[in-house]
């Protein structure tokens, strides 16, 4: 009986696919914001981390879940108005895709160690590494097979080290926002 309440107590509520819906538009209005600058960045990742942050890891991951989905059925939820399996599958299409590994790392950490300030902060610094990591590994692999052989420094120096700073940066307005605004959201939908 205990593990029939258990599986029942793990079921999302409308409210739970609700708020995924949400958030999954959300990223993809983020997604299409585009700031200019020495190398331009959206605030895509912003959208992800508010997500998890506000939503919580199961939601969060599952609202991330969604955005991907649109994607790959071709809604142009992506930067630059694109999506579609190509564009997913394409040398960028990793960080893309690294967003639901982001989210289940961010997800874990809240199961163990809970969510408050800093471990929002440091999941979310993890999620951006996972992200950056599978990312990098997925545009070396599609790089060199399509155009040749590149370096790890070299990927790091197009694809990671120069939205180091935007994404702290990202990650810190997304922590403070989720401390601010999720008891506001608690109170209104979940």
């Amino acid at each position: 009986m205990t593990t029939t309440n258990a599986v029942l107590n793990n079921k999302l509520s409308v409210r739970d696919y609700a708020g995924a819906a949400m958030f999954a538009a959300v990223m993809a209005v983020c997604s299409w914001i585009s700031i200019p600058a020495a190398v331009p960045f959206t605030l895509q990742t912003f959208g992800v981390f508010l997500a998890v942050g506000l939503l919580g890891g199961k939601r969060g991951t599952l609202a991330i879940a969604v955005y991907l989905l649109l994607g790959a059925v071709g809604l142009p939820v992506f930067a630059g108005f694109s999506g579609g399996l190509g564009y997913m599958m394409g040398a960028t299409g990793g960080y893309i895709v690294g967003f639901l590994f982001s989210a289940l790392v961010m997800w874990l950490i809240e199961k163990l160690f809970g969510n408050s300030l800093p471990v929002l902060a440091a999941s979310m610094i993890l999620g951006l590494i996972v992200c950056y990591a599978f990312g990098t590994a997925w545009f070396m692999t599609v790089y060199t097979k399509n155009t040749g052989a590149i370096g790890l420094g070299t990927a790091l120096g197009w694809c990671v080290i120069p939205y180091i700073v935007p994404d702290v940066i990202k990650i810190i307005l997304a922590t403070l926002l989720s401390r601010r605004l999720r008891p506001v959201l608690a109170n209104m939908m979940i």
